[in-house]
């Protein structure tokens, strides 16, 4: 112990730290990021260059201005810090475990483009971690069947949402006689929903750091005269857009239709952007910061602060992730599971974004990647199951039920590695 926190050692630690922060978090950037606007990519609503710099951006933008500046100690309760305030080499060895496993994890994943959960890479090598650091018995097993659970609610639940509104979409305004008169009928209406969904998620669960204490009521009074008002305006632009010579709604009757999506859908691919920074930049960085507490303190503490700075380069690796490698995961959500349109790959988007925010709402753990995943096979459904790669899927869902004891098993052999290697 003396050794790990001597001052001449203190550099490399937190050196070292970031690094592994960092690749954990440009692996995020590659898989979790890459899923969320696959869709977006896989639709023609944005090129991959469009996707990278909306989703930098975005996810940049959440991160610092509504990701959680608090982070527990372990990430999402599995352990029981208490139980290491003894031995704070070993909280600091099992984290630097932790971020090499997930890591390792998910970019295996990307490699064969598969959208795995982040969030579930990192809690399966923190209870590897945990199992050898202070025992078998001092894992939250509730909280892991929680995540098991997880597994099977979140992708049925954006499933069944995403293709119901799919299958609205369809019954009212595709098929109908006039599709962009019913276009304009329903859109702004749907306008509506789409911004009181986006407001409530970010008040309910991206604004950790403002400690907003908001009754439903209340949340509802600031998101619905905002959400109408968004509605009123969609309106009037639908009214105005959309006639001869112009260029941002133009083709035949079904072209127009998916170009006001195509819209629609670039508002909830960017919610989802800022959404994953406010909340999965944490993964990387709750962490690392965990560590750089270690090292600062000598101590453990219970919670740690997350400074911006750690925030606004997390989220720049991310970015960085998703630019390097994150197209493999895109082809598979945007194109490999089903044909996506603007309408379909807007109704998969919405559906995911409305599940979250009630399973967040019912403290259900869920994971944007599962819940965006079922949405698009939901929306692929609703058209029959021809149209869906079975192949494509089976080997996604493979991969989920893997990470959880993949990443505990490597985190650790890693984990007793680093304790042979330094204690």
């Amino acid at each position: 112990m003396l050794e790990l926190f001597s001052a001449g050692m203190e550099y490399y630690i937190l050196g070292f730290a970031a690094l592994v922060g960092f690749y954990m978090a440009a692996n995020i950037g590659a898989n979790d990021l890459a899923n969320a606007m696959g869709t977006s990519v896989g639709s023609g609503a944005l090129t991959m260059n469009q996707a990278v710099v909306v989703s930098m951006v975005a996810n940049m933008i959440g991160a610092v201005m509504a990701g959680g500046h608090v982070t527990n100690t372990i990430r999402k309760g599995m352990i029981d810090p208490s139980l290491l305030v003894g031995s704070p080499e070993k909280l600091l060895l099992g984290m630097f475990a932790a971020l090499v496993a997930a890591g390792i994890w998910v970019q295996i994943a990307t490699h064969f483009g598969l959208p795995v959960s982040t969030t579930h890479s990192i809690v399966g090598a923190v209870v590897g971690f945990g199992i050898m650091a202070v025992g078998f018995g001092a894992v939250s097993w509730g909280t892991v069947t929680a995540i098991v659970l997880s597994w099977i609610i979140s992708p049925i639940a954006g499933g069944i949402i995403g293709g119901g509104v799919y299958l609205f979409i369809r019954r009212k305004i595709q098929t109908s006689r006039t599709p962009y008169e019913q276009t304009q009928r329903y859109a702004p209406w749907m306008l509506t929903v789409v911004f009181t969904v986006l407001i409530l998620s970010v008040i309910f669960k991206g604004l950790k750091n403002l400690h907003l204490d908001l009754g439903l009521g209340k949340a509802l009074l600031i998101a619905i005269p905002l959400s109408i008002a968004a509605g009123f305006a969609g309106k009037i632009l639908l009214s105005r857009l959309g006639g001869e010579g112009c260029r941002w709604i133009r083709g035949d009757e079904e072209e127009k239709v998916e170009c006001v999506f195509l819209y629609l859908q670039i508002i909830t691919a960017s919610y989802v952007a800022f959404a994953h920074g406010a909340n999965d930049v944490a993964n990387a960085v709750g962490p690392l910061a965990a560590i750089f507490a270690v090292v600062k303190t000598k101590t453990v503490s219970m919670q740690v602060e997350v400074p911006a700075w750690m925030l606004a380069a997390g989220g720049a690796a991310v970015g960085g992730g998703l630019l390097a490698f994150g197209s493999r995961v895109m082809q598979t959500i945007g194109r490999k599971i089903t044909e996506i349109t603007p309408v379909r790959g807007f109704s998969a988007e919405f559906g995911a974004a409305t599940t979250i925010l009630i399973c967040s709402r019912l403290g259900l753990p869920v994971s944007t990647t599962h819940v965006l995943v079922g949405s698009v096979i939901g929306v692929g459904f609703m058209r029959g199951m021809g149209v869906l790669d079975l192949r494509v899927i089976r080997n996604i869902l493979y991969s989920w039920f893997i990470t959880l004891p993949f990443t505990l098993v490597l985190c650790m052999v890693i984990y007793k590695l680093l304790v042979t290697l330094f204690l």
